[in-house]
């Protein structure tokens, strides 16, 4: 068996990983904690946490920027150890440097085909699905109506970029303390499966 080290990860390597290693091809925008991953001494990606897409991540729980954030990036090349393990080791790295951190929300896009395999293997708790979004078709890829909108209405180009609105995505989420842990149980929902993305 190979090898398993976490650490801190430059913004290159993350940007390098997410280009590479990720379906999305793009690193994300914001303040990043970039946890890199290594078997053997070899780099082989990132997983990344920030503070979300949405400033409401953590609402239902009265929980402030500071006690939640999301997993935003899990882009890996090949590698031995299964992505529960990497997910799980890079979480307690992450809490260790962060001991106020009270939960980490995570989403699978079943427009990707997925439906979250990876955070049911780590026992993570499925809340139900996100709200729809609207994404615009810009620079060949269908990108999130907050990344764009302001720039193609600025250019005038809103009205002419196509346009379409997504179903939501898989939510998902992992409590860092037991009184976090018996308030997402409660919200707790049968996992989907890969033929119901």
């Amino acid at each position: 068996m190979s090898e398993l080290r976490l650490d801190w990860a430059t913004h290159e390597a993350a940007r390098f990983a997410c280009e590479n290693w990720h379906y999305a091809g793009i690193l994300p925008t914001g303040k990043l904690v970039k946890v890199g991953v290594w078997e053997d001494g070899l780099f082989k990606g990132v997983v990344l946490f920030s503070r979300g897409a949405s400033p409401h991540l953590g609402k239902q729980y009265d929980l402030d920027h500071t006690e939640v954030c999301e997993l935003t990036r899990v882009a890996l090349r090949d590698h031995d150890a299964p992505v529960s393990r990497i997910v799980a080791v890079a979480i307690r790295f992450l809490k260790k440097s962060n001991p106020g951190l009270r939960l980490v929300v995570s989403f699978a896009d079943p427009g990707q085909g997925h439906h979250g395999g990876i955070y049911q293997a780590g026992n993570w708790v499925y809340t139900g699905r996100s709200k729809s979004v609207i994404e615009y078709f810009v620079g060949g890829r269908w990108r999130h109506k907050k990344g764009v909108y302001y720039a193609l209405r600025d250019s005038g180009e809103l009205d002419r970029t196509p346009q379409r609105t997504t179903g939501g995505k898989y939510r998902y989420e992992m409590a860092l303390d037991p009184k976090m842990r018996e308030l997402i149980e409660l919200r707790r929902r049968p996992y989907p499966t890969s033929s119901s993305s």
